[in-house]
């Protein structure tokens, strides 16, 4: 028997149909260990050693996989057919070999782009080695985005409060995203008119042209640039004869687009189905690794990561047949198309993805496929048809004709296209993002009317149309994609990753399909821009890029290119000790001024105070992030929040002034809605003991009235008393969110509104649920569940959390528990407030700290040992970061 080793228990499933008894296919459920994401994981002062750790789950199914080899005749690495996969493979074997359960057997590594019963067998007739130069890449390429990551975060997050991270591709992609922003709010409208003429034909056909030349110039687009000279036009075109000069009848031929790549895939979905790059690849995974079709599990696309777009020859027979049966012969051209990539930095290793049988046409599977993936492949597989079919046939006809008015002349154009043989268009019609028609899609003029040479027209009207040039648009994530391949930065596997990475750490988001960048995301990237260029450079990453394919090609080493690179890095980390805060503020005040100091309806100084009158303002850094304050504070408090959409929170929001809501009843104070440095508030009365709430997330302020600002200034709401405790039950809104209290015990609520309408009974079975789950989280007498994760502690010795103990809430760390001061809100405890209760325990019991957490190397028997002495790397890594989870595909 040998053991096959794959990625997915699904294709473990299918494969082992495929094989038979002769064989036993395991899952390594992706990635089986990673780079722990903590300081020491890669050590540059020892040569780049890379510490790996394995987690508890892979533990397991490493020995799964390990008890499986001993007892077998040897062992076959079937992962994905991509670098990442050849990783994978070269792992398993690594722990494999740790383990001693090799001992000689013989080992094969196999790939295959298609989870069918030929390609899998044809694959295991043609084994061969691990691709070490693949691994290389791999280890380079983690590598950089590790000493990227945990060197370059620390100095964000001690020079600029807020910031959440910095990665080594996705910190370009954002740069990407800010600078079309950037641009967008540099972009000044200009005014241009359009003038065309409804003219009729001698057999009464009408048809429109377009005025392009008068008084012997030719007009360039947006050449008439005002209402005067518009006007001047239009009225020699209302009192002109007309007369065809030319008529033009030419034939073009347009040719069928390649197979998709990952980045076509994702424009195409996102364009045509509205599917996230995200979305795209999940489905696109699952028809990749089968569907179950009538009883037969089969893989129905090829591998879906690759940036090639050719197709393996028995496939362009076989689409060639199916163009015959399905379309006809006149569809099929005499030879087959062949394709070469134009993306840059592109490696054509794989196929293009296209359909595994071009035989199973949309409607043969639809039956099989829910309807996200019956959308997928029949986009995929009209593409992979289309691009064998014969070209379009199209018959383009220019028209122009000559305008006369008493010796003033003028020229017009009419533009027309007829399809006269659709081709590729009959299978599939490529279209551009935002609805745009490429080349390949019919053409966006009409056809024209019999229109002969030199006969004469009618006026039947003119129209003139003003316009105004327009910004360039928002990236959408297909547009994105697209330009980040042109740029050659990423890869195939990473766009999806990088995109979801740069929402998830509220840089960006989207709206109306559009990537808006977030205030934070552009701070982080003019602080790059000012103070690390080369390193959100495009052509820098996309030259790094290059020479981490080089090395997958065998043409480069692996760590000489880190060396090079660690060598400038780590002097750029070194130079930012010796950065001021003012340095900084001086930097993001000039990179974002239409951001921080948009312009002011009344024409005055956007940077003088409009409180005081006197003061400059500039960007202040706090505990939460950056937000816009006077220089003549503390007289003058006036601070604003920068907000999502440019400009700053109260200008987005309408709330430059307070606004009055009414009288609080009971206090006979004021109510008003406000804007502060993080967002609107609602604040009862005047003066320093004037209490204010926040709005809850989702609550606009243009939706705030009386009643809603009673309910949110009287909260805590007491909701009633607990039948068995006798002690009130109130509701309230925490920093993380609404919540339930009884007795110092807190329970989360599903959303705000259950704050202000849970009765007592839907309270009493929350809470109850609530000491259900805390309860079954251990063994009687053991630790109390967690409250709250705040991350790692800076010294080590384990994570810091907030729990709810016998005698109420406190911070636990190791053996320190720290009890929270009376009336402190366990759900709004800071990470800076945990470390001083616990410092402040610490002392008084004087008691030893945790032990210094083990190394990666001593988390697992199968990693790598860390015998040798651990040299300090060049700067920390930074204390919060949470373990890294071994999914297959980082974010680069």
């Amino acid at each position: 028997m040998n053991v096959v080793v794959v990625e997915s228990p699904a294709k473990a499933k299918t494969i082992n149909k495929y094989l038979g008894p002769g064989y036993k296919v395991l899952a390594s459920f992706g990635h089986v260990r990673d780079l722990p994401a903590k300081d020491g994981s890669v050590l540059p002062d020892q040569d780049f050693e890379m510490l790996w750790e394995v987690d508890g789950a892979s533990q397991k199914r490493m020995k799964d996989i390990a008890d499986a080899v001993k007892s077998s005749d040897g062992l076959i690495l079937a992962t994905d057919p991509d670098r990442e996969g050849e990783a994978i493979s070269w792992h398993v074997l690594d722990l494999l070999n740790k383990k001693r359960v090799i001992n000689g057997k013989p080992v094969k590594r196999v790939v295959f782009n298609a989870i069918t019963k030929k390609a899998v067998l044809d694959a295991m007739a043609e084994p061969r080695d691990i691709d070490v130069p693949l691994v290389d890449a791999y280890l380079a390429r983690r590598a950089l985005d590790y000493l990227v990551g945990f060197n370059l975060s620390p100095v964000l997050w001690r020079k600029l409060p807020g910031a959440r991270s910095a990665g080594r591709v996705q910190s370009v992609a954002l740069r990407l995203v800010c600078d079309r922003e950037s641009e967008i709010e540099r972009f000044i409208s200009e005014e241009y008119w359009n003038l065309s003429a409804i003219l009729k034909t001698p057999r009464g056909d009408e048809f429109e042209a377009r005025l392009v030349a008068a008084n012997g110039k030719r007009l360039q687009p947006r050449s008439i640039g005002n209402g005067e000279d518009a006007g001047k036009l239009k009225a020699l075109l209302e009192g002109a004869a007309y007369v065809v000069d030319t008529v033009e009848a030419k034939p073009v031929k347009r040719n069928p687009s390649p197979p998709f790549t990952t980045s076509t895939l994702q424009q195409a979905a996102s364009s045509k189905l509205g599917f996230s790059a995200s979305r795209t690849m999940q489905i696109a995974q699952k028809l990749y690794e089968g569907v179950d079709i009538g009883g037969e599990t089969v893989g129905l696309i090829t591998y879906m990561r690759t940036d090639g777009v050719q197709m393996a020859p028995e496939a362009i027979d076989a689409a060639r047949r199916s163009i015959a049966d399905q379309f006809g012969n006149r569809y099929l051209p005499e030879k087959a198309r062949f394709y070469s990539t134009k993306a840059k930095n592109a490696q054509e290793a794989h196929e293009a993805i296209r359909p595994t049988d071009f035989d199973r046409s949309p409607d043969r599977v639809r039956n099989f496929l829910d309807a996200d993936q019956i959308r997928l492949y029949d986009l995929i597989w009209k593409r992979g048809i289309a691009s064998q079919m014969a070209s379009a046939e199209i018959e383009r006809t220019t028209v122009e004709i000559l305008a006369d008015n008493a010796g003033q002349k003028a020229g017009l154009r009419a533009v027309g296209s007829v399809i006269r043989f659709d081709g590729f268009i009959a299978a599939y019609t490529d279209q551009k993002e935002d609805g745009e028609q490429s080349d390949d899609a019919d053409d966006e003029d009409g056809r024209l009317p019999e229109i002969n040479a030199r006969e004469n027209l009618a006026k039947q009207k003119i129209n003139s149309t003003q316009h105004f040039t327009e910004p360039p648009p928002r990236y959408s994530e297909a547009s994105l994609i697209k330009k980040m391949e042109e740029l050659g930065i990423g890869r195939p596997s990473t766009y999806a990753a990088t995109l979801a990475t740069l929402r998830d750490r509220d840089y960006v988001t989207i709206d109306k399909r559009k990537l808006v960048p977030q205030a934070k995301g552009r701070l982080v990237t003019a602080f790059l821009e000012s103070f690390f260029t080369k390193y959100v450079e495009y052509d820098f990453t996309a030259d790094l890029e290059e020479k981490l394919d080089r090395i997958s090609a065998g043409e480069l080493n692996w760590k000489d290119v880190l060396r090079d690179f660690w060598r400038d890095f780590f002097a750029q980390i070194e130079d930012t000790k010796e950065l001021r805060v003012t340095n900084v503020l001086d930097a993001l005040n000039e990179a974002l001024a239409p951001l921080v100091f948009p312009k002011r309806e009344d024409g005055g100084d956007p940077r003088i105070c409009q409180v005081c009158g006197t003061g400059n303002l500039s960007l202040k850094l706090g505990k939460y992030g950056a937000f816009i304050g006077c220089s003549n504070y503390p007289e003058c408090n006036y601070t604003r929040q920068l907000s999502s959409e440019g400009g700053t929170e109260a200008e987005a929001t309408g709330l430059n002034e307070p606004k009055a809501l009414g009288t609080d009843p009971v206090t006979g104070e004021e109510l008003t809605l406000r804007s502060g440095r993080f967002g609107p508030y609602i604040q009862r009365g005047d003066g320093k003991e004037a209490k204010r709430a926040s709005l809850p997330k989702g609550w606009k302020p243009e939706d705030i009235d009386y009643e809603k600002a009673m309910a949110l200034i009287s909260l805590p709401r007491d909701i009633g008393k607990h039948p068995e405790s006798g002690k009130m039950i109130s509701s309230g809104i925490g920093r993380y969110g609404p919540f339930l209290l009884h007795d110092g015990s807190y329970a989360n609520l599903e959303t705000v509104e259950d704050v202000f309408t849970v009765g007592l009974n839907r309270a009493v079975t929350v809470l109850a649920e609530k000491q259900s789950k805390a309860a079954g989280g251990g063994a009687r007498g053991g630790t109390p569940a967690a409250l709250k994760d705040l991350g790692e502690h800076p010294d080590g010795g384990g994570t810091i959390t907030v729990r709810d103990g016998k005698y109420g809430p406190y911070v636990n760390w190791g053996k320190v528990n720290a009890t929270l001061p009376k009336g402190t809100d366990p759900q709004a405890i800071t990470v800076e407030e945990a470390l001083a209760l616990i410092a402040a325990k610490a002392g008084k019991s004087g008691g030893a700290k945790p032990a210094k957490a083990k190394t990666a190397a001593a988390a697992s028997k199968t990693t790598k040992t860390a015998a040798k002495p651990k040299a300090k790397t060049a700067t920390k890594a930074p204390a919060k970061a949470k373990t890294a989870k071994t999914t297959k595909k980082s974010a680069e």
